[in-house]
């Protein structure tokens, strides 16, 4: 592979997320496995707990000690530490029985950015950072019933996480992903680069 690589943020740009082919029919069943959160992000949902059990209904626990596993050492997480959100009656704890998430209910319900209380991973699935790597999360994608089993979309992973990646990278950040996904796409179509899904 001939193309540049590409770092934002420190973070490495996978070229095949301009080109991984990418079809899906949410019903929030990528949130049942529950998600690494960091852990800066489960000091924060913690202090606003008080704020986030009201919005929970009976399948859901509201003590606290149910939320999130133990923490670990993962580097590819801002602090260093990442902590698991807990599964309860086969669901994130955070998720209820209509498939939503009561972190971002709650911030809709406060008039704030959507995403401003939920876990960075959840917001960017399907895609994901591993070894710094912003890539497909291609294995968590296999095991869900309503991802890539119909037609595959012409649409790339990219085109279907535009708003996500500008939330992530802002709007500069975005800026250059733009212009690296030309790079990309005109060397897949010179035969520089294999285009389609990976496996």
């Amino acid at each position: 592979m001939n193309i540049k690589e590409l770092y934002i943020k420190g973070i490495k740009i996978d070229p095949n997320i301009f080109t991984f082919k990418f079809g899906c029919r949410c019903n929030g069943e990528c949130c049942h496995y529950g998600v690494y959160t960091d852990l800066k992000e489960h000091e924060n949902i913690l202090a606003i707990k008080d704020k986030i059990i009201p919005l929970m209904d009976e399948t859901q626990s509201t003590n606290i000690s149910d939320w999130f596993e133990s923490a670990e050492e993962d580097d590819d997480f801002e602090s260093g530490v990442a902590v698991g959100t807990e599964i309860v009656n086969e669901k994130c704890a955070f998720l209820d029985k209509n498939g939503l998430c009561v972190l971002q209910r709650l911030a809709l319900e406060e008039g704030e950015h959507k995403w401003k209380y939920k876990p960075i991973y959840c917001v960017l699935f399907p895609l994901t950072i591993y070894q710094n790597t912003l890539t497909i999360d291609d294995e968590h994608i296999d095991r869900l019933s309503y991802c890539n089993k119909f037609p595959i979309s012409d649409s790339s992973i990219f085109d279907a996480c535009k708003e996500e990646l500008e939330f992530f990278f802002g709007k500069e950040g975005f800026e250059e992903l733009l212009k690296y996904k030309e790079e990309v796409l005109s060397q897949v179509q010179n035969g520089v680069i294999a285009n389609g899904n990976k496996k």
